[in-house]
């Protein structure tokens, strides 16, 4: 199974992002081949829509679940559609949340906001 995380920075040690569409990267982990990768977020500058954007981008790149703090009602929309599991990330680092999310101790994302639109910080 392919995880997205939203990160702050292209490293292992990163922290998980505390915003999904600006994040400024994704990182995706393969649980199969335990191959993984980071891909820049190309909505991370984008006026509006953000998160729809970067959803796209997690469906694109063939995730099948995402780790996120929280998410947007209209990225949760796009990424449901493509059967993209939504769980609760973790306070932490890449590695803390594949661990949590390899011994099931994610929950799933259930409250999702109607959008930030700009006004997170």
């Amino acid at each position: 199974m392919k995880i997205a995380i939203p990160v702050d920075d292209k490293s292992l040690n990163s922290a998980v992002s505390q915003s999904f569409g600006r994040a400024p990267y994704f990182f995706f982990y393969d649980t199969e081949t335990e191959e993984s990768d980071f891909l820049d977020n190309g909505a991370v500058a984008s006026q509006g829509g953000a998160g729809i954007k970067a959803a796209q981008a997690i469906v694109d790149n063939g995730a099948k679940a995402l780790l996120a703090p929280r998410c947007g009602g209209n990225a949760e929309e796009v990424l449901r559609r493509s059967e993209v599991v939504i769980y609760q990330s973790l306070p932490g680092t890449i590695k803390e949340n594949l661990d949590a999310f390899a011994a099931q101790r994610l929950v799933l994302l259930s409250d999702f906001h109607p959008g930030l639109h700009g006004h997170e910080k």
